[in-house]
């Protein structure tokens, strides 16, 4: 099977034209070799590909003949993802969350809660009545 069709059938990308671009942009390797959208996928092989600023290191365990259901992956793969790649991802996501530039608009609203919180909370009781 096509490592495009593949990556498609174990639900890594929603779509086989998703798999195929990200494939010819270098984010999939085939045992340490660069892959083809075209390359054929055997058993016992190892692919790691970057999606989403996550890399994913996958055995293959067998080549399902269609898009097998979310439940049924495991059947097909075998995810090696070290946990400090999702740990990473989620401080990364946590990071980009907070920031804000300076001068980009008004607060949200959650932020302005915050910000009264913030105020009220360092006022001296002479200063509330």
């Amino acid at each position: 099977m096509r490592v495009d069709k593949f990556l498609w059938c174990t639900r890594y990308y929603k779509t086989r034209s998703i798999a195929t671009e990200a494939i010819k942009k270098g984010h999939v390797t085939i045992n340490g070799q660069q892959a083809k959208p075209s390359r054929e996928v055997f058993a016992t092989d190892k692919i790691t590909l970057r999606k989403d600023q996550i890399n994913y290191k996958i055995t293959v365990l067998d080549v399902p003949l269609n898009r097998v259901g979310a439940k049924l992956v495991d059947m097909y793969r075998k995810d090696e993802t070290p946990k400090e790649e999702f740990e990473r991802f989620e401080l990364l996501k946590l990071a980009k969350e907070h920031y804000r530039s300076k001068g980009d608009g008004r607060p949200t609203k959650k932020e302005r809660r915050d910000i009264d919180e913030y105020k009220n909370d360092n006022l001296t009781e002479d200063e509330v009545e």
